[in-house]
């Protein structure tokens, strides 16, 4: 039998896994800030291994020690915790289907896979992936948990079955699989974690709105705070008060820990169940936000900010661009990027709070972006480097002006499955990239001598991260391909050989066309300058470095400096809001001076081919 009541009265000794200060940025936090402040903390950096792979960590995640201590697989859905199992296997019997119990094992994903389009990291998270028998998991398919009926369609050895839904109040009558009381606690605290770890992405993924059994079956409303259906959270709560966690969730979650560098925060501490989910609903209707404006205004993005209603029981608020839903944020103001130059665009906002009715619209903003701009229009893929056996990374650079949501971001490889036939493998990016910034995403098998996978915001063995020259990478957002190296559906490297690429410094946008001659060719395990700012640290950048003096300029010139200066093409001076107000064609073939006499008082940025700088006009 499990023993495990101890540690629902003694949580600090479940805390203690935890290495000190782990959770120090979610004390005294409650509620959805609570579940917001979990999430920031296990999605720092991202590691993930290739799905694939997964079955290698199961003798450290899933093995026996706690019933037969046989070290056989651990199966939650074919344990019997009272007597012997009806059937034990070890590591080596994985197979792909199966027509009866005790044929062999597979992995099974607690959140079918299809819930998030068997993208990575979700594909290969291993806080909620197990290995479980084939037949059951075959015959599971993608039904919720749940708590059954009479009407059993199957019933398997260990107790647990397939029935039809008598969760309370659920509007779901479909099929779900209720797994026998020992691991109860189990499901609920893996499936809650998957609820706080993909914060942020809940919205994409597939869900029944009306949880009806003709549309998705997960559990899943589209909301990002609370994210399952009501009746569902309320029975993973009783769930995970009726069956505590274990020795055995502890161990596998500091195995889990080892290997993937983050930690189910429900296994540390499950009363942060009920101290999040339990929600008093707002009576009333959310407040509208007011005095909506526009901080900043580009080619491509507008900065917004508003005044927030002073109603505590809102939770963000929801960003419409020509009455069309553009963007959601806890915060009161956001970046809405993507946009077109010299457009006209109405802007507004409306809250919702924890009953997800939307307050009515605040004022609409009228906005006109800017024909030209000194930002870039998306973000770049700046270094490719392949490198011998494992050493392959990728730099992207963010040069837009402002702060970028990676959600919308995918990082796609193109593999051959044989002769005349491609597939694609896509990973999720996530997390926030700053302005004038760089992320790294590496093979965590990197042994490059001037970075580490530690340092690298996405460290990985899957896929998008085994490329060797003749696979082609694209960064997509939306679907749509922004930036891209190689030629789709072809060998495209075969003319180059095996060889490192940094982008050239004079290169300051995407091209979702592979274009050679944007790039530095480098030799293979070429690895200087990754993750910083610099594009291209090539002889030819050096030379083209520029000074300017002085800075503060308190008279009508400002000075440039550079050893090739009569090469640039262009100066232009723009204001903080990125209004052009002084451009040049070949500024320095007869002089190495820029005329601002007729710029006022204030802050302003100088742009020179591709390099920028800020000035202080006295």
């Amino acid at each position: 039998m499990k023993k495990s009541l101890l540690f629902l009265f003694l949580p600090f000794l479940i805390f203690s896994q935890a290495p000190p200060a782990y959770y120090n940025s979610s004390a005294g936090l409650s509620g959805y800030k609570l579940k917001s402040a979990l999430h920031n903390i296990i999605s720092d950096k991202t590691y993930s291994c290739s799905y694939t792979e997964v079955g290698t960590f199961y003798p450290q995640t899933d093995a026996d020690k706690y019933y037969e201590n046989d070290n056989t697989i651990l199966d939650i859905y074919s344990e019997n915790p009272t007597g012997p199992d009806a059937y034990n296997y070890n590591f080596n019997q994985n197979i792909s289907t199966a027509s009866a119990e005790g044929q062999g094992w597979n992995k099974e994903h607690m959140m079918p896979q299809s819930t998030f389009y068997s993208n990575y990291p979700m594909q290969s998270d291993l806080n909620y992936l197990v290995p479980a028998d084939a037949r059951i998991n075959q015959l599971r398919n993608n039904y919720p948990y749940g708590k059954g009926n009479s009407t059993v369609h199957y019933k398997f050895t260990n107790g647990s079955q397939i029935n039809d839904n008598a969760t309370p109040n659920a509007v779901y009558t479909g099929r779900v699989y209720e797994p026998i009381d020992e691991f109860k606690g189990d499901v609920a605290r893996s499936l809650l974690y998957f609820a706080v770890r993909y914060e942020g992405k809940l919205s994409t993924f597939k869900f029944a709105t009306d949880l009806s059994p003709v549309k998705d079956r997960n559990p899943l409303n589209g909301t990002e705070e609370q994210a399952y259906d009501k009746s569902f959270i309320d029975l993973m709560m009783v769930w995970n008060t009726q069956d505590p966690v274990s020795q055995r969730e502890i161990d596998r979650n500091n195995a889990i820990f080892s290997i993937q560098k983050n930690r189910n925060p429900f296994i540390d501490h499950p009363e942060w169940i009920n101290l999040i989910w339990s929600q008093t609903v707002s009576s009333v209707d959310a407040l509208a936000p007011t005095m909506l404006i526009a901080s900043k205004i580009s080619a491509y993005f507008v900065n917004l900010s508003w005044t927030a209603p002073t109603d505590p029981s809102i939770l963000g608020y929801k960003v419409y661009l020509d009455n069309v839903l553009v963007g959601s944020t806890k915060n009161n103001f956001l970046s809405i990027d993507h946009l077109n130059p010299a457009t006209n665009y109405n802007l507004s906002v409306k809250s919702y709070n924890n009953t997800y009715v939307q307050s009515a619209e605040s004022n609409i903003l009228s906005v006109l972006t800017y024909t030209t701009d000194i930002y870039a229009k998306d973000l770049i893929i700046s270094k490719y480097l392949e490198g011998t056996g494992d050493n392959k990374a990728l730099e992207i650079t963010n040069k837009t002006g402002h702060e970028v949501n990676l959600s919308p971001y995918t990082l796609t490889a193109q593999f051959k499955r044989d002769a005349t036939n491609y597939y694609l493998e896509d990973m999720q990016l996530e997390g926030t990239v700053a302005d004038n910034a760089t992320f790294v995403v590496m093979n965590a098998r990197s042994a490059f001598t001037c970075y580490t996978p530690t340092q690298a915001k996405f460290s990985s063995t899957a896929p998008q991260v085994i490329f060797d020259g003749s696979n082609y990478l694209s960064l997509g957002y939306n679907a749509a391909v922004v930036d891209a190296i190689g030629k789709k559906y072809a060998n495209n490297f075969s003319d180059l050989g095996d060889v490192s690429l940094y982008r050239l410094a004079t290169v300051t946008a995407p091209n979702s066309t592979f274009n050679i001659a944007e790039w530095e060719k480098k030799p293979v395990d070429y690895c200087d300058n990754l993750g910083n700012l610099g594009i291209s640290e090539s002889s030819e950048a050096v030379n083209n470095k520029l000074s300017i003096y002085p800075n503060p300029v308190t008279e009508s010139q400002i000075f440039v400096r550079s050893l090739n200066l009569k090469q640039f093409n262009s100066a232009q001076v723009f204001d903080v809001s990125g209004k052009l107000l002084i451009s040049e064609k070949r500024p320095f073939v007869n002089k190495n001076y820029i005329n601002v006499v007729q710029l006022k008082k204030g802050i302003y940025i100088l742009k020179i081919d591709s390099q920028s700088f800020k000035i202080i006009k006295k």
